[in-house]
């Protein structure tokens, strides 16, 4: 478990690690169920991993539901004090969980890059640099970038449409803070070092006691 800031987790997985090493609760067996095989151990591993690090800060949901709303944003109706985020790539999977403030989380198995994303995504500077690296190494330190990205933009609820590639992110950053146009300023972190797997995690810096600050806001 990692704890970038006060009253905020994040757990990273592999999938199968999980459901072998921990049992799945009713109500997501119940919901995996109803789903094609593939998603179903993703949305049974995200949600197992999630139940894990609420008991591991002492939240245990008991058999309470994870819930998501129609945008497919998880949120906890038993607990609306807790921000909670879900990601997966590639067998991998990530969770958050912030108290009182909202999180987002994001996971990216490294894949090819275009020149045209690189130019979306980063600073023309750092775009340069990527393209002149090893594809291998290329592809992991843009995830690293890209996942910081989805991240934010989850943390604030607003998605996609948030246009992730506008967050500014530099080439080996490992933590920084999103300034939004409405005042809304949002921390983040991505650690790197020996991670097996590029992985983001971001949160809200207001808090609000007793409650999710962007007023339920949610974002897969």
């Amino acid at each position: 478990m990692r704890t970038p800031v006060e009253g905020v987790h994040y757990l990273v997985r592999r999938s199968e690690e999980v459901l072998d090493a921990l049992p799945v609760a009713a109500t997501d067996r119940a919901a995996a169920a109803e789903l094609p095989p593939w998603r179903a151990v993703e949305h049974a591993a995200s949600r197992t991993l999630l139940r894990a690090l609420l008991r591991e800060i002492g939240e245990d949901l008991r058999g309470g539901p994870v819930a998501a709303l129609p945008s497919g944003r998880p949120y906890l109706p038993d607990r609306p004090d807790l921000g909670v985020s879900l990601s997966h790539s590639s067998g991998w999977v990530a969770v958050a969980v912030g108290r009182n403030r909202d999180v987002g989380v994001d996971v990216q198995a490294p894949y090819a890059v275009g020149e045209r994303m690189l130019r979306l995504c980063c600073a023309p500077g750092d775009a340069e640099a990527l393209s002149g690296m090893p594809e291998a190494r290329r592809r992991r330190e843009f995830a690293w970038i890209f996942t910081v990205q989805e991240a934010c933009v989850k943390a604030v609820g607003a998605g996609f449409s948030g246009r992730p590639w506008s967050v500014p992110v530099a080439l080996g950053q490992r933590r920084g803070e999103w300034g939004r146009g409405d005042g809304e300023r949002v921390g983040w972190c991505a650690p790197r070092g020996p991670e097996p797997v590029p992985a983001g995690c971001a949160w809200t810096e207001r808090e609000v006691p007793g409650g999710v600050p962007t007023g339920g806001r949610r974002w897969r």
